[in-house]
């Protein structure tokens, strides 16, 4: 493997030392870190290759904005992260411009009002973060099946705190579920 083609932050594999990931790159060795340790490694004479898979674009016949708007619009849709004006379109339409009033029970401290499409917006908010929570503890490589499973069970439980809340939705797919 070409030195040039190393970056920081790159996932390789040595055919001694098995995965790791690159550091730092000086003009002939890089740093890497592998579960013995860091290494200084030659590329070149190692033996070093990508450790993940690579991508060439070579003759796409799209401009380089739309490609990198497109895929950051997947990204940021498959981590479940919305527009506002999207989150809002999900609320029943029964509670717009309506608002959530908050009576402390001291008289002399004041009411607090928020609108219906905040409050619902951080709820939204709050579910999509759960979601990308849970995609992370699946996907992690050093939890065993029985931590993610007892991770598993605490997002479900917020999950189920959390269908106070279902009233507001306008489709019982955005619901929350227990």
């Amino acid at each position: 493997m070409k030195i040039e083609a190393l970056h920081v932050g790159m996932k390789t594999r040595h055919p001694q030392y098995g995965v790791g990931i690159v550091k730092t790159v000086s003009e002939k060795t890089a740093q890497i870190r592998f579960d013995e340790g860091e290494k200084t490694v030659d590329p070149e004479l190692s033996g070093l290759a990508p450790g993940e898979p690579l991508a060439t674009l070579t003759g796409l016949d799209l401009p380089l904005p739309q490609l990198i708007r497109t895929t950051l619009d997947a990204a940021l849709d498959r981590l479940g992260f919305d527009r506002p004006d999207s989150v809002v379109d999900q609320l029943g339409p029964r509670w717009h411009n309506g608002k959530a009033v908050l009576h402390p029970a001291d008289p002399a401290l004041q009411t607090k009002e928020i609108p219906l499409e905040t409050f619902f917006h951080k709820v939204v908010g709050i579910r999509n973060q759960l979601r990308v929570l849970e995609q992370k503890i699946n996907a992690h490589e050093k939890l065993s099946d029985g931590e993610k499973v007892e991770m598993q069970q605490y997002i479900s439980r917020c999950y189920g705190s959390l269908t106070t809340f279902n009233i507001l939705f306008r489709n019982r797919e955005d619901q929350f579920t227990s």
